[in-house]
């Protein structure tokens, strides 16, 4: 549903990380010479981050011309963008999965941070890493797991760092339906949250890849002798590029290997370096993951606050509870029922009909929008769409009966304010009276004993809501005038 400006944006966004991933996807199978993996790399990479994936591809990966994948993927900057890829298109599908299940598990905020580092980092290392890319890396299964643990672990570390503060901020800032898997705007969250991963963990993939403690790009090009079908055999040819790692190492690294053989890696990098590297990434992680709690109230899940969106300059704080946040939203633009233009008028008198010689009336509180002024409509609660409320004009003496239907998203009654009368028609929730629950009824009936000019407002979170358009004028006319 479009209900703020930043959904039009979103769509579109969308649109075009659809777009772009389907010719990524194309492209890949049609034209580009490397591995299944790679291929898939980019292709998720794209889904998750729209035109920037694209971008990197025909930057980074895309062959200009038959023949030139190997000496256009050579430079080092854009091995690291090969690295940083299958790095983050594991790393942030187990997040993503993670995020949505954790979601509508109704996880609190915190721990949902802890399961999604746990699984981007699962799926990173033991499909992604070790499963996927087994047969260019050579060797078994675990011992795949073992030579990936501490690249994946670090690589991880600063993806999980850029995608956690970028989650919470946004997902617990002023628009709570970010916090929801069924929302656009929660997909956008992730799209955001991924490139910020990726921004973070590309200086420290080119590193990695530099020192040959990771491949980057990859081309895998099949002889001749394909089979019938087309599949390539098992002697088709892979060639990596881990530029500016030492001479030797890079001819042997960009050798021609076979696929049963794998792509064998050796690295220069010392411990202390790999130690170093280790350490700052536990750091960056650390951060990233704790600091929001100092702005941000971590205990609340998306069960909690509901979707709320709350006005500009109404934030949440640390402390804040759900409750109150709830509160602060004031109106749900989804539960908007009726528009009105600038023509409409409030404290128009309400019609009744006679039953037995009762007056009958009938409220109906519920969410409208309001146009104020040209180019400025609010959102609002009122009675009969009208703020203020419809005014009930009656004479002393008469007999009324008042029937309110809530169409409110929340409960609500009516305190007839300076009236004397019986106290279950007095309207104050839980006191006189159990509050009129959304799409329930309640008859208020009373004699008019005064006369006089009163009004009529909620006393279930009246501060509130009669602040927000619930209240109307009751006048009474004298019996003799």
């Amino acid at each position: 549903m479009f209900i703020q400006p930043i959904d039009y944006f979103l769509a579109v966004w969308f649109a075009l990380a659809a777009a772009s991933t389907l010719y990524v996807g194309f492209d890949q199978y049609r034209n580009n010479p490397e591995p299944v993996v790679m291929k898939w790399g980019f292709i998720l990479v794209t889904l998750y981050m729209g035109p920037l994936g694209l971008l990197l591809y025909v930057l980074a990966d895309k062959e200009p011309r038959p023949g030139e994948h190997e000496d256009f993927t050579r430079p080092l900057w854009k091995q690291g963008v090969g690295s940083t890829i299958h790095c983050v298109a594991g790393d942030a599908t187990g997040i993503i999965l993670a995020a949505v299940i954790t979601a509508t598990l109704g996880l609190p905020m915190w721990l949902d941070l802890i399961v999604e580092y746990l699984a981007g980092f699962a799926f990173g290392l033991f499909i992604f890493q070790s499963l996927f890319m087994k047969s260019m890396m050579g060797g078994t299964y675990w011992e795949n797991v073992r030579k990936s643990f501490l690249p994946e672990f670090i690589s991880m570390n600063f993806m999980m760092a850029g995608m956690a503060p970028v989650m919470s901020f946004l997902m617990m800032g002023r628009d709570m339906r970010a916090m929801e898997p069924t929302e656009l705007l929660f997909w956008g969250v992730m799209s955001i949250g991924v490139i910020a991963g990726f921004t973070l963990a590309y200086p420290a993939n080119v590193w990695l890849v530099a020192r040959g403690l990771k491949h980057g790009l990859m081309t895998q090009r099949p002889q001749a002798n394909e089979t019938s079908s087309g599949e390539p055999t098992a002697h088709q040819q892979h060639a990596t590029h881990h530029p500016n790692a030492g001479d030797d190492r890079r001819s042997r690294n960009t050798s021609h290997k076979s696929k049963r053989s794998g792509h064998q890696m050796e690295t220069d990098a010392t411990t202390p370096q790999i130690a170093a590297l280790g350490i700052v990434s536990v750091l960056a992680l650390a951060i990233g993951m704790a600091a929001p709690a100092n702005w941000l109230n971590l205990t609340l899940s998306a069960r909690d606050v509901g979707g709320a969106i709350m006005p500009q300059g109404m934030i949440m704080g640390r402390d804040t509870p759900a409750e109150s946040m709830r509160d602060m939203a004031a109106t749900d633009p989804r539960r908007v029922t009726s528009s009105y233009g600038l023509a409409a008028k409030g404290d128009q008198e309400l019609p009744f009909r006679l039953e037995n010689g009762v007056k009958v009336f009938e409220l109906r509180p519920s969410v409208v929008r309001w146009q104020i002024l040209p180019n400025v409509a609010v959102d609002a609660y009122a009675y009969n769409g009208q703020i203020p409320g419809p005014r009930i004009h009656i004479r002393q003496g008469d007999k009324v009966r008042i029937d309110v239907t809530n169409d409110l998203p929340e409960e609500t009654t009516v305190h007839w304010h300076g009236m004397i009368l019986p106290n279950q028609m007095d309207g104050p929730a839980e006191i006189t009276q159990p509050p009129i629950e959304p799409g329930q009824s309640y008859s208020y009936a009373f004699t008019a004993t005064q006369h006089g000019t009163y009004f009529y407002h909620p006393h279930a979170k009246p501060d509130r809501t009669q602040a927000l358009g619930l209240y109307g004028a009751l006048i009474i006319d004298p019996a003799n005038p």
